[in-house]
């Protein structure tokens, strides 16, 4: 483990009762700063990885480390509260206004109603949402709109580590790109550290500094977005010819349409 890892996790296994393997002995460290994106098809172990970062689930072997600590030394709670969490459903709680629901954690660690809200109007700014939005209720949001919020609510405590669990894969394409970049521009400016599972290729060429590629539970590559395009595993290779393809395709409607 390096000195500088934010998140280390050192050959972990996770086996469930039927003695399937979620994942099998797996290594990966995520240094502070750094954006990894975690790609792999449904059932790799893309989740699993996150709900033992997290503490949702304990592994079978190995250890997880967050900043240097055995995650098996740490209280639960108080990890899930130090740590950002942005879901592909959200998950907003419809009776809550927005400002409710962004402050759920800081109202959980005991804030006082002005920090809070100043807190609250300080997020919405950073994820581009004018402070009216604050009263308003999820079911009066766009898709767009609520993953911002989510965001926010991941944000809202100061955690210096951000976990995103197909954070964007809901949205339209125009949204979903929009909303990558502004969040790879917030991670850089607030100095954040994030594990960001995925299941494409484009979306962690475009935004990761660094790309893991998990299948069956195994890392089977692993390094800088550059690395990935011509890497020598086929699954690895399998993966890339899609945005070759799709590009391809663009270069031939451009070409038809010049002629």
């Amino acid at each position: 483990m390096t000195q500088d890892a934010a998140i280390a996790v050192e050959n972990v296994s996770k086996r469930f009762g039927d003695g399937r393997a979620a994942l099998d002995e797996v290594s990966l460290t995520i240094r502070k700063g750094e954006l990894v994106a975690v790609v792999g098809p449904s059932g790799s172990g893309k989740t699993t990885l996150l709900r033992l970062i997290n503490r949702l689930a304990d592994p079978s072997a190995g250890t997880v480390s967050i900043g240097g600590a055995d995650a098996a030394c740490l209280d639960p709670v108080t990890l899930r509260r130090s740590i950002g969490y942005v879901f592909q459903e959200v998950g907003l709680f419809p009776h809550m206004t927005v400002a409710e629901n962004i402050a759920i954690t800081p109202r959980l660690l005991g804030w006082d109603k002005a920090r809070m809200a100043a807190r609250v109007d300080e997020l919405l700014g950073l994820v581009r949402l004018d402070k009216g939005y604050g009263a308003r209720f999820p079911h009066q949001l766009s898709g767009g709109e609520r993953q911002r919020v989510g965001v926010a609510r991941a944000l809202a405590a100061g955690p210096d580590t951000v976990l995103m669990d197909e954070p964007f894969a809901a949205l339209d394409p125009l949204t979903r790109d929009a909303l990558g970049q502004d969040y790879r521009a917030l991670h850089d400016k607030l100095g954040l550290t994030t594990l960001m599972i995925t299941h494409d290729m484009v979306e962690a060429l475009g935004l990761a500094d660094r790309i893991a590629v998990l299948l069956d539970g195994t890392v089977v590559a692993e390094g800088a977005p550059a690395a990935m395009i011509d890497h020598a595993h086929p699954y690895v290779r399998e993966l890339m010819q899609a945005p070759r393809n799709i590009a391809r395709r663009v270069e031939g409607l451009l070409a038809g349409k010049e002629r």
